[in-house]
């Protein structure tokens, strides 16, 4: 009976080697060759990316500083990076940005609240802020790192709202500004 349900899932767990062969198909190329640049630069947007960039980290820096908490700059860090130069995905959208950099600031205190600051602790927080992420359509992939510092570091709730709320928002908010300046950007692609 067991392996008429593989069957009908595609697998056949009753020929292992057909199942690794088949795993291992999966780890090929689908035959995209990747080339590393198509286009010529653009100086006037790679200008505007960099001078968001400055400023945003700029800010975030003294915002972290001011609030003792200097390891959240790697993860705003992370943010900038998206927001600049993948701004038209939705992982750069503000929903995400904000509601995925609170949403892990939120697993990870709260794991620490409950737990501590051990290995395994940090390692349940990144993975429930991935699942509460997910769960709300909030994917930012610095949320991981925003939720692995709310434990490393052993925040208490009031980090959710600053450092996290605050620099998410002004983030945004600088993105705004300095993405719209370009005629071929539109940031954001929608807010909710």
């Amino acid at each position: 009976m067991s392996s008429k349900v593989a069957q009908t899932k595609g697998d056949d767990l009753s020929h292992p080697a057909k199942t690794f062969r088949k795993y291992f198909k999966k780890l090929q190329s689908a035959g995209i060759q990747w080339q590393s640049k198509t286009d010529p630069i653009n100086w006037l947007e790679h200008s505007l990316s960099s001078l968001g960039c400055m400023l945003s980290i700029g800010f975030m820096a003294l915002l972290s500083t001011h609030y003792g908490v200097p390891l959240m700059i790697p993860s705003f860090g992370a943010s900038v990076i998206l927001i600049y130069t993948a701004y038209h995905v939705p992982m750069a959208q503000p929903r995400n940005v904000l509601g995925g950099h609170f949403i892990s600031a939120f697993a990870g205190v709260l794991i620490y609240q409950l737990y501590s600051n051990d290995w395994w602790a940090i390692a349940l927080a990144v993975a429930l802020a991935m699942s509460l992420m997910t769960l709300t359509g909030t994917i930012h992939p610095p949320g991981g790192a925003t939720a692995f510092i709310a434990v490393y570091s052993g925040q208490n709730f009031s980090f959710l709202f600053a450092p996290v709320a605050i620099g998410s928002i002004i983030l945004i908010s600088i993105a705004l500004l300095i993405n719209n300046l370009s005629s071929i950007r539109k940031y954001p692609q929608y807010w909710l």
